[in-house]
This record gives C-alpha cells, structure tokens and sequence, in this order.
C-alpha cells in the first residue's frame, strides 16, 4: 500500500502544545468499527463502555528525563538523548542520539553542571554509544540537568508541570525506562479508575519501554518497505493468566495505547491463550494484520504518514479512520502526546 493513502492535512495550531488543564477533562471520540458511526463526550464517558469481567490493559512504564544538554571542551553545545542501556558492555554504557553528531569524536567528553559523559563509540547516524563513570554518576546528571522529552511537535521547552503531565498514572518508578510516554494513558484519572474497578472491570498492567523510534517517519512510498526499531517489552506471568481467565469468560479487552497493543499482539500466542514474555519487539502492524487479543483500542490522535496512523487503520480501516479524523479536525479537537482521546470499540 502506498503512504499516501494514510495522509491527512491537520492545521498546525491544533496540536497541543500543553495537557488539558485536567486529565479527564479530554475529549473523546468513539468510533463503532461494525457502523463506522462516531460520538463525540467528554473522556470521563468512557465509563459508558467497559463492563463487569472486561479488561482494561494499561502500559506502566515511567518516562526518565532523557534529554540532557552539555559542552564539548571548545564550547559547543551539545544534546546527548539517551536512549536505553546497553547490555553486554561495561556499566553504565548507553545508546545515546547526539546533536550535533558529526562535530563530536570517539573519546571525547561532554560537560554538564557537574558530570561528564564519555563519547565511546559512533554507531550509525546521530546515535553514539556513550559511558557514565557510574550507575551514581548518571543518575545525577539526570536529575540535575536531565529535561523532559517532549516531542518535537510540541514547539516549547519542557516546564516543570511536564515531570508530572507527561506522564501516565499508571507509571511505576520500578519500570522507568521509556523516553516517549504512552500517551493514551493521559487521560485516566483515579477516580475514572477506580469505577472501573467498582464495575468488576480488571485492570492489568504490561510494560513497553517507549523508543525515540515511535516518532520515527515512514520515509518508504510502499509501506510494506518500513520497519520499526525495536522496544523492551515485557507481559508478566500473572498478567498473562488474568488476561487469559478474561477471555475464557467472554470478556472484552479494552487496551490502551498502540504500544499496549504491540505488547499483547507480540506476545506468544499458544492454544489460545496469551503466553507471558520479556524482550524487545519490533512488531509493525499494517492492514492485514490478524489481531488476537485486542477487542478494543483507546489511542490518541496521530501523525499523518505514520507507523501509528497505519496501527489505528489496520484496527479500524482505513477510510473509517481518514473519516474520524476529518470530523475531529472540524470538531476542533486537539491532537497528538498532549491531545485527545479515540475509543475505537
């Protein structure tokens, strides 16, 4: 299929650029894929849907602040984004994108306030293997130094509300790891939660520590030709069998986010059950695809031309999605990390 067939023409002044002033206080379109129909309500609505013995599948990964800004020895300025650790290499050794890459050289260090970190080897590209004196180290020049990282499209500084707003309810200290946040987690509030729970609907968590790769564009014509970098993920073996208990007893699975349900569609699938795993994945899911597990898919608004738009398209169609779009634009609803919400049932 050609990328063209998943473009759309979005007014630049409706990406947010900051949260809704309150979680829960989003829009929320909801798409019926067996009519194509879509209602507009509040988020807070979304408690009309899931039912006694459905699911709900959050991702719990925490965002680190992984943007960090230093000086070579000549004074130039550099951003060093980390990225994930690195296995199998000395401690402390990190994946890292460097802007400006090509003025830096192996062996080289950069300056922050108070560390430094030490360029070890140029990889492809902008990314850099780079080396922490320390697990110590590296953590305080996170937290002294260390911003946010807002996507590109979100054109401001990170702010000190971003610590707390770009981030999900459900991110554990214990799963940090991410440096793009699972957006449609946004829009959950306790109390939203917490009804849902009163219901009798499940909640379960599973962790996919989101990449840089998520805002990486299609750069293919044929999209059959695209691939999407690899994330650690990981489905516990207690989440597995709670979402397997779902299923057997005729419950729905309302997943949360596309990176959700590139976890569960990943994830080993035996005699019709869902088997708990822990690795990277790299699942790129375009129309044809046969979901297992995912009955319905809350999701924010995305990128024209994206790997994301065509995970919504392969979900929901194509045309009922270019349709539900259209209709948001004109509704004004606000989109991408910090815009509204889609329940696609």
């Amino acid at each position: 299929m050609k990328l063209s067939l998943f473009d759309y023409d979005l007014p630049p002044e409706m990406v947010a650029q900051f949260p809704a002033r309150k979680r829960d206080e989003s829009r929320l379109m909801v798409l019926d894929r067996s009519s194509t129909d879509t209602e507009i309500l509040p988020f807070k609505r979304i408690l009309d849907y899931p039912q006694k013995g459905d699911a709900l599948v959050v991702n719990n990964t925490k965002v680190f602040k992984a943007r960090l800004f230093g000086h070579r020895a000549t004074g130039g300025k550099v951003e060093v984004f980390l990225v994930r650790k690195v296995d199998g290499k000395p401690d402390e050794t990190w994946e890292a994108l460097i802007k400006p890459s090509r003025r830096v050289h192996p062996g080289e260090s950069i300056r922050f306030s108070s560390h430094s970190v030490n360029m070890a080897q140029h990889v492809e590209g902008g990314r850099w293997l780079v080396q922490f004196d320390s697990k110590s180290q590296r953590e305080k020049t996170i937290a002294k130094d260390g911003h946010v990282p807002l996507p590109q499209y979100i054109k401001r500084d990170d702010i000190t509300s971003d610590i707390r707003r770009y981030q999900t309810m459900f991110a554990r200290k214990t799963h940090e790891g991410a440096v793009a946040a699972p957006t449609a987690g946004f829009h959950f509030t306790k109390p939203v939660i917490d009804k849902l729970k009163a219901r009798g609907v499940k909640l379960i968590e599973t962790t996919l520590h989101v990449g840089p790769g998520t805002f990486k564009p299609v750069q293919t014509d044929d999209i059959e030709q695209h691939y999407v970098d690899p994330e650690f993920a990981e489905l516990k073996p207690q989440a597995a069998r709670r979402i397997n208990a779902v299923r057997a007893q005729g419950g729905k699975i309302y997943v949360v986010g596309t990176t959700s349900v590139r976890t569960l569609e990943s994830a080993p699938f035996e005699n019709n059950e869902i088997q708990p795993f822990a690795g990277f994945v790299d699942l790129y899911i375009k129309p044809g695809f046969k979901f297992k597990i995912t009955d319905h898919l809350v999701t924010n608004f995305h990128l024209p031309k994206s790997s994301l738009m065509i995970l919504v398209s392969a979900f929901a169609g194509r045309e009922p999605i270019l349709r539900a779009y259209q209709k948001a634009i004109e509704e004004q609803f606000r989109f991408y990390s910090y815009g509204d919400a889609m329940l696609i049932l």
